[in-house]
């Protein structure tokens, strides 16, 4: 009976604490630390839809409001890939997403219900 080479190890990349793609090596901690604005609070905002109307409405609204919030420099990201969204378990859309959790779903927010929201979350 022949024996087979160990199965090699495979290495996964580090990924930030909070998803959003900031580079961390391996000597870095998994903290929220790797992000400038998630130790203070808020460090991605994400809009989830499938291209709609009421999905755009939430993202321009989602944009506004944190142009309003003076020292918040995070860009909105509008995300429309299914694939995507369904890993967020969202059921009904669109979906507000802040720090990788989702914060709203099925309902087109306000700018001024966006900014209270974020300021509860921490901002």
């Amino acid at each position: 009976m022949a024996l087979f080479g160990k199965k090699k190890e495979e290495k996964k990349a580090p990924a930030c604490a909070c998803n959003s793609g900031c580079p961390v090596s391996e000597t870095t901690e998994m903290t929220n630390a790797c992000c400038f604005e998630a130790k203070d609070g808020i460090c991605c905002i994400k809009v989830l839809g499938s291209g709609c109307a009421s999905c755009h409405a939430l993202y321009e609204n989602a944009k506004e409001a944190v142009k309003k919030i003076e020292g918040l420099s995070v860009e909105v990201e509008y995300v429309t890939d299914l694939q995507k969204v369904m890993e967020y378990g969202v059921m009904s859309m669109p979906a507000l997403v802040v720090n990788e959790k989702v914060v709203a779903m099925g309902k087109v927010l306000k700018p001024v219900d966006i900014e209270n929201l974020l300021h509860k979350l921490g901002f």
